[in-house]
């Protein structure tokens, strides 16, 4: 199983001064956070994408590109494009360019996005929603087969042959398709024969083995070989020395973060008791000691039927940087070794 780490390069005010801190060090410190990563050996690491004030994110490709000059090894995703408000053509070439200064280390995962600014920031209809990721996500495939690409469709201005450039390091930009919980995008995922990410945010890890085994059933209708229907999860995760220190570490964050998010939505606010439950170990937040963390990862596979990657979304923990390397690095030295122990033995 592949671990890795996926940051929203969330900007949260400290939990004992109240204070935000700059944007310009916070992009520092997240840079930082990428190279632990790299040392201790994690597989992948992600960048969200966000059009907000909470978030410093709005163009992933720029930060994971800073990211491949001063890592070696760690493999380099977008976490998730939002595809249905970008240009396709434009997101390849970034994501191209990236795999270039990677020397192939470069991935994107695309989706329609769980927030909705994008679209009126660059004048897109939300009513089309699906259509909008449906036609681009097949433009997106189709770049990746052919250099000079003839195409038609609704969104976007048709294609007569030209060349898109550059064209990658690796042979093909391997790419995921993240999603919710929307039936139909589970399904979409498995006819394309495309690799799922799903996010798990809340509740349970079983509440979404119904929607796993209908890509995978949608990916057998469709002639695609279990090799190619794999699975991921992206989850609200932490490590600390104990169960109590890693709880306390990412609750002031992810309160703070709901809480605002949640008054959008019309939301209840947040409390501890909810938390505790979802950091219990029935919940979905991978959160607390190595070993509470590691057995916990290796329930969250086996409840979906054997996943190939689980990253971390570790941005609302309040934001101490020297508490974030620290459980990078137990992540890295502590869990996953743990895990792709017990992996390797089924």
């Amino acid at each position: 199983m592949e671990i890795g780490i996926d940051s929203f390069a969330a900007i949260l005010p400290d939990p004992a001064t109240g204070k935000l801190p700059s944007a310009t060090d916070r992009m520092a410190d997240l840079l930082e956070e990428v190279e632990v990563a790299d040392r201790v050996g994690l597989d992948v690491f992600g960048i969200g994408e966000h059009h907000r004030a909470e978030f410093l994110d709005s163009a992933p490709a720029i930060i994971l590109a800073a990211a491949a000059a001063r890592t070696s090894r760690i493999r380099l995703t977008s976490a998730v494009t939002v595809l249905s408000a970008a240009d396709p053509v434009r997101v390849f070439q970034e994501f191209a360019t990236l795999d270039l200064i990677a020397r192939g280390r470069a991935e994107i995962v695309v989706g329609r996005g769980s927030f909705g600014e994008a679209f009126p920031l660059f004048g897109l209809d939300t009513r089309a929603y699906d259509d909008l990721f449906a036609e681009k996500l097949d433009l997106f495939l189709k770049l990746g087969e052919t250099t000079n690409i003839t195409w038609y469709g609704r969104y976007r201005a048709a294609l007569h042959g030209e060349g898109v450039f550059p064209r990658p390091h690796q042979s093909r930009l391997p790419l995921w398709v993240g999603v919710g919980g929307t039936p139909q995008s589970f399904a979409r995922a498995g006819e394309l024969g495309l690799p799922l990410m799903v996010a798990i945010i809340g509740g349970t890890f079983e509440r979404f083995r119904p929607l796993v085994d209908l890509y995978r059933e949608a990916g057998r209708k469709a002639g695609h070989g279990p090799e190619k229907l794999t699975v991921g999860v992206h989850a609200m995760g932490f490590v600390g020395e104990t169960d109590a220190a890693a709880n306390d570490a990412f609750f002031p964050g992810w309160a703070h973060l709901t809480g605002t998010i949640g008054r959008e939505r019309g939301w209840p606010a947040p409390t501890r008791q909810q938390f505790e439950a979802m950091a219990s170990p029935e919940g979905a937040f991978l959160i607390g000691a190595p070993a509470t963390v590691a057995a916990k990862m290796l329930r969250a596979s086996e409840a979906l039927g054997g996943v190939s990657r689980i990253t971390f979304q570790m941005s609302t923990a309040s934001l101490e940087t020297a508490a974030m390397k620290r459980s990078i690095e137990l992540l890295g030295t502590e869990v996953a070794p743990i895990v792709r122990a017990a992996s390797s033995m089924h």
